[in-house]
């Protein structure tokens, strides 16, 4: 039985691409997240404001990623000092990847948009910090986010497959470019 292609992906002007390999495409997880800093960071890149929708990302291990041309352009950003990592492609400022501030635990959010064959994420599985009427957030169906993100991080643990991805240098573990932090000012323009 043939295996599937990998998932293909590029950014905004094509010249960044890579791709997600097929078993990343297998065990990835398609969701959709509602919090304010995935909103925040489309803001930031200029993108169209996902309000009051989501932002689709798909989770995968940062090991199943491969840039294949453009890395030059790969640059992250941060809401925060201790801020999860926003990597995206400073040639067009499209949005690619959303990591910890390490290495050692193997989480991207790639934005499902950057993707080419988008069918092949599937159905939306689950879906974060969604608002209710209250004001207040909830998680919806959270099991299969959970139970997938466990999965790819023992993977990705037991293999030594987190040492090897193309946000973070595999000896020292650092990014592989110095994330820019933005203002506070900047950072409560983006949350009305």
């Amino acid at each position: 039985m043939a295996s599937e292609p990998d998932l293909t992906f590029s950014c905004a002007c094509g010249t960044l691409t890579g791709r997600i390999t097929s078993d990343g495409a297998r065990l990835g997880t398609h969701a959709e997240c509602f919090c304010h800093d995935c909103r925040a960071a489309q803001l930031y890149f200029g993108q169209p404001d996902p309000a009051p929708g989501p932002v689709e990302v798909f989770q995968i291990a940062p090991d199943e990623v491969t840039i294949d041309s453009g890395a030059e352009h790969l640059a992250a950003m941060s809401l925060s000092p201790k801020g999860m990592l926003r990597w995206y492609a400073k040639c067009c400022n499209a949005p690619l990847a959303t990591t910890p501030r390490t290495a050692r635990f193997p989480f991207a959010g790639f934005i499902a948009l950057r993707i080419a064959d988008h069918a092949r994420l599937g159905p939306i599985a689950t879906r974060g910090f969604v608002p209710r009427p209250n004001g207040k957030q909830k998680h919806e169906n959270l099991s299969p986010a959970a139970i997938g993100l466990l999965r790819r991080v023992i993977k990705s643990r037991l293999s030594g497959g987190w040492k090897n991805t193309p946000f973070f240098d595999p000896e020292s573990f650092e990014p592989v470019v110095t994330p820019m932090v933005i203002s506070k000012e900047e950072r409560a323009a983006l949350y009305p």
